[in-house]
């Protein structure tokens, strides 16, 4: 999942300047407006990172088979659970 967005950055490298973000707002060095400029960066990071997650389930396909020339038949990925929730004693 390294596609790029509109400012050329990957998935990968959003996470990483993210990471970098954060623990510059962790420090706590900022001054109040750096430290409002970084986040609200991030919150632009977050928003794009959610976007490329939310193309990327789109393109997701399920394997169905396959047909007589042996091709894989493909279908969209259905958004359901497939896991049971065990019930506790």
């Amino acid at each position: 999942m390294s596609a790029s967005r509109e400012d050329g950055r990957t998935f990968e490298e959003s996470l990483l300047e993210l990471e970098r973000m954060v623990r510059e707002l962790e420090d706590g060095r900022l001054g109040l407006e750096d430290a409002l400029a970084r986040y609200e960066q991030g919150v632009g990071l977050i928003k794009s990172c959610y976007q490329q997650l939310r193309q990327a389930e789109q393109r997701i396909v399920m394997l169905a088979g396959i047909d007589e020339e042996q091709q894989p038949i493909l279908q969209p990925f259905k958004h359901e659970a497939t896991a049971v929730a065990k019930k506790r004693p």
